[in-house]
């Protein structure tokens, strides 16, 4: 009974969301609504085929998600301001982080009144960096990977699992560790 009652909450998410143009769901494709966090405002769209199990966030309003076809994304953690933008024939396991700003500026004076401005239900981002997160075509991550902020991963790359990724990885390449560093290149087939 309980299991009934989540899809069709699950539905009924879906179907509101999709109503308001806010989320686009391609044909095929499943998508765990209720892991779906502030949507109003924002922009998802999910190739044909894939199948998404993360939880999804945006921020703030404006932001934009993106994923290709035929990807698939374990139970993981999508935490998006502005823009987060994952490619075709992707494999992304579980518990990776992706996100797309720091959360809070390094400096004391510019974030010292943020716990307050939670209380009330708002945040200031004007002093918070952020920078697009891009997974291009036939990446794969693996299990606890953090991907932040301004990171493109290129074609046919490969995320060694807990690495924390700071910087752009190579298309074809392997890269593992904190932070994540190259450790193989790959043949183009």
């Amino acid at each position: 009974m309980l299991n009934r009652w989540i899809a069709w909450l699950d539905s009924m998410l879906g179907w509101k969301l999709r109503r308001r143009g806010v989320v686009t769901v391609g044909q095929g494709a499943t998508l765990v609504w209720r892991r779906l966090n502030r949507a109003a405002g924002n922009r998802l769209a999910i190739g044909d085929h894939s199948i998404i199990q993360s939880n999804i966030r945006f921020e703030d309003s404006g932001g934009s998600v993106r994923i290709g076809d035929r990807t698939f994304i374990g139970k993981s953690d999508l935490v998006c301001y502005r823009s987060i933008d994952i490619g075709n024939d992707v494999i992304m396991s579980w518990g990776i982080t992706i996100i797309d700003h720091d959360s809070h500026n390094a400096d004391w004076q510019l974030r010292k009144n943020d716990v307050l401005q939670w209380g009330k239900g708002r945040k200031d981002w004007t002093h918070v960096p952020h920078a697009p997160v891009v997974i291009a075509d036939k990446v794969w991550i693996g299990f606890n990977a953090s991907i932040l902020k301004g990171v493109t991963i290129g074609e046919g790359a490969v995320v060694g699992a807990c690495s924390v990724v700071t910087r752009d990885v190579a298309p074809f390449s392997v890269v593992a560790g904190n932070p994540a560093r190259p450790i193989r290149t790959l043949s183009v087939a």
